[in-house]
């Protein structure tokens, strides 16, 4: 076999490589990723400041993900920034947490445990219990 022979299908097998990972990625983001529960459903959202305030929403939603229902929160306001990964939450209820400027941020947990998606993919369940906090 000659040496281009060998470099051609040393590229077709790498190209094939990566088709199959990319096609592995695809399959395990669908099987695993975030599903939204379609229907209504009665979640909460506890939103907890810098002074360890807290202020409860109640919703009835058909909102597929958390940020449908933070908009149709009554009340709850919140800012940021649109990034490569989706919106960056810097301010809730009028404060502010900018890591860059203050090192605070605003952590997000569902039912106890730390949120795995941002706003715009974490999917809401019935009976969700969703927690915004300020965070140091």
């Amino acid at each position: 076999m000659s040496s281009k022979t060998k470099k051609i299908l040393g590229i077709v097998l790498g190209a094939l490589a990566i088709v199959i990972l990319i096609g592995g990625m695809i399959a395990a983001w669908l099987i695993f990723g975030a599903k939204p529960q379609a229907g209504e459903k009665e979640i909460t959202i506890e939103v907890i400041n810098s002074a360890d305030e807290s202020v409860l929403y109640e919703l009835n939603t058909d909102a597929e993900f958390l940020r449908q229902a933070m908009d149709e929160a009554d009340g709850l306001t919140y800012e940021g920034e649109e990034g490569a990964y989706g919106l960056m939450i810097t301010t809730v209820n009028g404060e502010q947490a900018i890591y860059e400027e203050n090192g605070a941020y605003w952590s997000f947990y569902v039912n106890g445990e730390y949120c795995n998606y941002g706003i715009d993919e974490q999917p809401v369940a019935d009976g969700d219990a969703f927690v915004i906090e300020y965070a140091q």
